[in-house]
């Protein structure tokens, strides 16, 4: 039997920063509200209510949730691209017999044509959950190690029973990934396969 991992999307698999960032500026112009998309991308990770709640009023938020999410497919989505050593990561866990979900904050259905977009072949896609809120899915898929840029993907694989790896393609470098309590950090999935072959054999 394989060993089953769990990766992060955004800014683990995916490189969606310029789509997201798209999706922002057309909100902020529609809205007619000032939302400063550059910084937000450089702290992707948290659910989308709590990166809006910056820029508007509680009462606001919920239209915004909906108008976002009407924006996206289009303009997002086709700006999205894998990250180096995305595609060689989930098919090395494939041969090696094991299998790949997707656990993400990300809403499931964006998350889904951001997976297909890119063309992982992935077993699962489960949306909508941040940090130790992620763990029950990967418990339940029995993934060995989950994989994300974000140190509340640490709190999420402890809180799954899985080894925590990282990578420093998000908002925090390896050192502080490893000072946050990472199992294993990586500067970017290039660095994956040859981590998964050595820790198989451990």
């Amino acid at each position: 039997m394989g060993t089953s991992i769990g990766f992060d999307l955004d800014m683990t698999l995916a490189d969606t920063r310029s789509g997201i960032a798209a999706v922002y500026d057309e909100l902020a112009a529609r809205l007619g509200i000032e939302i400063d998309s550059q910084a937000i991308i450089k702290r992707l990770g948290p659910p989308l209510q709590q990166e809006l709640a910056n820029w508007l009023p509680a009462a606001e938020i919920p239209a915004a949730v909906t108008l976002f999410r009407q924006i996206y497919p289009d303009v997002a989505v086709p700006a999205h691209t894998a990250m180096a050593g995305a595609h060689e990561a989930v098919a090395a866990v494939h041969a090696h017999g094991g299998k790949v979900i997707v656990v993400t904050g990300k809403n499931l259905d964006d998350a889904r044509r951001t997976v297909a977009w890119l063309g992982l072949e992935v077993d699962e896609v489960v949306g909508s959950v941040f940090g130790s809120a992620k763990g029950t899915a990967l418990s339940r898929f029995g993934a060995a190690a989950y994989v994300g840029d974000h140190v509340a993907d640490i709190e999420a694989a402890r809180a799954g029973g899985a080894v925590a790896v990282t990578v420093a393609t998000g908002p925090y470098t390896v050192g502080e990934l490893r000072d946050h309590g990472a199992d294993v950090a990586l500067g970017d999935l290039t660095e994956f396969v040859p981590w998964f072959g050595d820790w198989r054999l451990v």
